[in-house]
């Protein structure tokens, strides 16, 4: 297993591109957890800070293929450069805003966050289409793969305890400000590295482009909704651990081991996933495990304790990277070159809204169903989005997506010129 990732890190600029990307994106670990606790300090409401984080993350995870699509047309450098001055800028204001209590109203401080969140440089998606350029051979692509989702895992691991540490000695607003500097630095360091530099615009001749978008909704339909599936179990799973907890007279230090563990089995699954040689093809890798992943939930719904129920959700976390990674090579192996880092746009966005529909979801069930039920629903939505993605793989079993692991990533994608969590 060492051997094989490392296999990955020895690729020609691969440590040096990987690094400056994970700079940049341990930025998404502080920031918004920063800009919450800031605004709550400036506002003195929970309700404005709410809000104000809603119009950053909708912002931000909504807007994120048009954000990729620019990179797909401009090329990296041309495209996240002002991407990136215009978040850090914009995260600057903010921190001036907040600095002071009550010295902005909620409307601007809306106004500056949906803005900040619009101008998210897609450092994940392109990373990921970066992976795709270094490494051509399918087997030694998904081992990239694992390891860059792995790696994501943790930083929104580490990113939370930095601002942890951060708070604990400065106001909330200095986070901000470490989050801006981190994309800062990051950004310059992954535009200037060969890997990237090398990088050219695709071809932006409109009826390329037309096909280009053609072919990306149509290879994505099945990763997006398996994405989604599982997105929406973690946000149902964050609530309903938290619902368990207190109604088994635990308190919060117990849900955060009870977390840990899912994200712990989400990293180990990962790693397992690169190292192993498939034969099936990802097409039908995938639903398979978004239906482990429902079954996992629908085994939660039993958990008889807090014990129980840690050991189940680390069960399930064994599908979670797996399954995203799985989501991601189908949609890099679908779209057309000059579409890449949309397609993997797609997916980031479909996690990340399935994830936020799941916290709402959970919102309303925790009510009137006990969390073994909730945990039930719960599993039962994951399986149907697993049969969807099964259906389409039947439906569509010629398709690009299903092309095995073992097999080579075409010509013309190794020569591609276009290069998570809302990474």
């Amino acid at each position: 297993m060492s051997a094989s990732y490392a296999r990955v890190l020895r690729i020609p600029h691969a440590r040096r591109t990987f690094a400056a990307a994970l700079t940049g994106r341990l930025s998404y670990g502080i920031v918004p957890l920063s800009v919450m606790l800031a605004v709550t300090r400036a506002s003195g409401s929970y309700a404005v800070a709410g809000v104000v984080m809603a119009l950053f993350s909708g912002t931000s995870v909504f807007l994120s293929p048009v954000r990729a699509s620019l990179i797909d047309r401009h090329g990296p450098r041309r495209a996240l450069v002002p991407m990136a001055g215009a978040y850090v800028a914009l995260l600057g204001l903010l921190t001036v805003t907040v600095w002071r209590p009550g010295a902005a109203s909620p409307l601007v401080l809306g106004a500056v966050t949906a803005a900040a969140g619009a101008c998210t440089p897609p450092l994940g998606p392109t990373m990921r289409a970066v992976w795709g350029r270094l490494a051509p051979e399918r087997a030694l692509l998904q081992r990239a793969y694992s390891l860059d989702g792995v790696a994501e895992e943790l930083l929104f691991v580490f990113g939370p305890l930095l601002v942890g540490v951060v708070v604990g000695v400065a106001p909330p607003a200095v986070g901000i400000i470490v989050g801006a500097a981190l994309m800062a630095a990051g950004t310059a360091a992954f535009v200037s590295s060969p890997a990237v530099r090398d990088v050219r615009p695709g071809d932006t001749g409109a009826a390329s482009r037309g096909k280009g978008r053609r072919r990306v909704l149509r290879g994505v339909r099945r990763p997006v909704i398996a994405a989604a599936g599982v997105g929406l179990a973690l946000g149902v799973a964050d609530l309903l651990v938290v619902a368990f907890a207190e109604g088994h007279g635990h308190g919060d230090d117990s849900v955060a081991w009870v977390l840990a563990a899912l994200s712990a089995g989400s990293a180990v699954g990962g790693l397992v996933n690169g190292a192993v040689a498939w034969r099936s093809s990802a097409g039908v890798r995938l639903p398979l495990l978004a239906a482990g992943l429902g079954l996992a939930l629908l085994g939660a719904g039993l958990a008889p304790g807090l014990g129980t129920l840690a050991a189940l959700m680390a069960v399930a976390g064994l599908f979670v990277a797996p399954a995203i990674t799985t989501a991601y090579l189908i949609a890099d192996e679908s779209a057309a070159p000059e579409v890449r880092v949309q397609a993997g746009a797609w997916v980031n966005t479909a996690v990340n809204a399935g994830a936020t529909a799941g916290a709402a979801v959970a919102g309303v069930l925790v009510g009137p169903l006990s969390t073994g039920w909730s945990f039930a629903t719960a599993g039962a939505v994951t399986l149907l989005a697993a049969a969807a993605a099964a259906r389409g793989a039947t439906h569509h079993g010629g398709a690009p997506a299903d092309v095995g692991d073992g097999g080579a990533v075409a010509a013309d994608r190794r020569q591609s010129s276009s290069p998570s969590r809302s990474s």
